[in-house]
């Protein structure tokens, strides 16, 4: 088991081939690491932005308080290689990334995702192979193809204007094929989340309305929501206070702790 005392760069490569790159950063109280290498979180940033994007880098910073934070590049963005496919097949990255932080003797992992990693987070904990312990979506859409906004509007001429990769390149995403299938989405998974999952949405989310947040809670009626009076969209309207919050929310649980702690498909079978 490792034992980290300043950040980290680190690699780690999905199941099907993608190398995603990150830094994990220790905790700053260096009392919060309990049994094994203590709690850890991953973050999932939302779409074109990446680790070293200002509002990602806050968000990791503070997240690293009283836990090792997993701060990664989704496949498409920042350092990591790879193309985006917008939310589909993240959740292969989130699934190394999870394996990369219980190898690394870290118990509980919890995913906290925003907007297109708060989709993700939904979809990989209802579908993947690592589900995590816990899991909070900050400012998720609810279902695909959200034109409902202007900024949405927009987002999907990026996705589908013959010069939408060059837009996506200047934006920092690097995209791939229009989907052949569609994926299920957040809304018709998210009702097979069998860990404490928290959703926070903002009033005044410029990309998703609030009932996006509604629909998801509804379909996962034992979910905890969270609507966020004033907040905008996502890592850049996430503030120290709401951080802090989802923290203690985290803390609040009761999550398995230890070195050796089976993922919760394996708890579920003890």
């Amino acid at each position: 088991m490792t034992s980290l005392t300043s950040p980290r760069r680190v690699e780690v490569r999905t199941t099907d081939g993608v190398l995603l790159r990150g830094t994990v950063l220790p905790p700053k109280r260096s009392e919060s690491a309990t049994g094994g290498d203590g709690p850890a979180i991953v973050l999932g940033h939302g779409i074109t932005n990446a680790t070293h994007k200002p509002s990602t880098a806050v968000v990791a910073n503070r997240l690293a308080t009283d836990a090792t934070v997993y701060a990664f590049d989704f496949r498409g963005h920042g350092r990591s290689e790879g193309r985006s496919s917008v939310g589909r097949d993240e959740v292969l990255d989130l699934d190394a990334v999870v394996r990369l932080a219980r190898a690394d003797g870290h118990s509980p992992v919890v995913v906290v995702g925003f907007s297109m990693g708060a989709s993700v987070a939904l979809r990989q904990a209802a579908l993947g192979d690592q589900p995590p312990d816990a899991v909070v979506s900050v400012s998720s859409p609810s279902r695909w193809y959200i034109r409902e906004t202007g900024p949405m509007r927009r987002v999907h001429w990026m996705l589908e204007s013959p010069f939408g990769k060059t837009a996506g390149r200047v934006l920092g995403i690097r995209l791939g094929e229009p989907w052949a299938e569609v994926p299920p989405a957040p809304l018709e998974v998210v009702g097979d989340i069998t860990v404490p999952l928290l959703i926070v949405h903002g009033t005044r989310d410029a990309y998703f309305g609030v009932h996006h947040a509604e629909f998801l809670h509804r379909a996962a009626p034992r979910s905890v929501l969270w609507i966020e009076p004033g907040m905008g969209h996502a890592e850049s309207a996430t503030g120290h206070d709401l951080v802090d919050r989802i923290t203690d929310w985290i803390a609040a649980q009761d999550l398995p702790s230890g070195p050796g702690a089976p993922p919760p498909q394996a708890q579920s079978q003890g």
